[in-house]
């Protein structure tokens, strides 16, 4: 005898349920944490940026004394491992997706990669005719600017709204914290830019238990 449990659905639509109910579980199984994807890059950016305010102030100003290398060591430290985190996330949860969904990841990260890798060639050639705080402020504007409008990308790429939204807010921050200037500019993304990310880290999370 079966069990009444094990039976097959009578219906169409008890059937379609079934699938989707299946699916759903299926995909979240394999989503990873939205927390560690998103509190790391937090981190990196409230810290990091953060450092470069007390060190770098607006007017040539020094709040905290600290050498002039170390913001910059910590903020490329602290994104390397935010890198890193994503990176083993995402290979655990997505390892063994095919078809469509992984030929798209292949082709997000090459865009981020290669992306960067050509606007900071354009950087080093150009910032170095600028005085030092514009040269920073260059430099940080448009790597921010670049995970903006990438993040917005990915958001269109897999109708993510929460990735979209997030692309958003980051470049509003930084076209603001731009025209603030030298020094603003590094206090705007630290606090609106790595708390809104670590905000959006938490939300997510949030959703997700609420979904299951």
């Amino acid at each position: 005898m079966t069990p009444d449990d094990d039976l097959p659905p009578t219906d169409a639509a008890a059937a379609l349920r079934l699938i989707e109910d299946q699916r759903s579980q299926t995909a979240r199984r394999l989503e990873p944490d939205p927390r560690v994807l998103y509190w790391p890059w937090g981190v990196a950016w409230l810290v990091g940026f953060g450092l470069f305010f007390l060190r770098f102030a607006p007017d040539d100003r020094v709040l905290v004394r600290l050498p002039g290398w170390l913001p910059l060591t910590v903020l490329f430290v602290l994104l390397l491992a935010a890198a890193a985190i994503q990176a083993v996330a995402g290979a655990k949860a997505y390892g063994q997706v095919t078809g469509d969904s992984a030929t798209r990841g292949r082709w997000y990260g090459c865009a981020w990669a290669l992306g960067s890798v050509s606007v900071y060639a354009g950087l080093g050639r150009i910032s170095e005719h600028l005085p030092h705080d514009l040269a920073a402020l260059l430099w940080s504007a448009t790597a921010v600017g670049l995970t903006g409008a990438l993040h917005m990308a990915g958001g269109a790429i897999w109708l993510d709204r929460d990735l979209f939204r997030l692309g958003v807010w980051i470049s509003v921050i930084n076209v603001v914290g731009t025209f603030a200037g030298p020094g603003w500019h590094s206090l705007v993304v630290s606090v609106a830019g790595g708390g809104g990310i670590l905000v959006a880290g938490l939300l997510a999370h949030l959703r997700r238990r609420r979904a299951r």
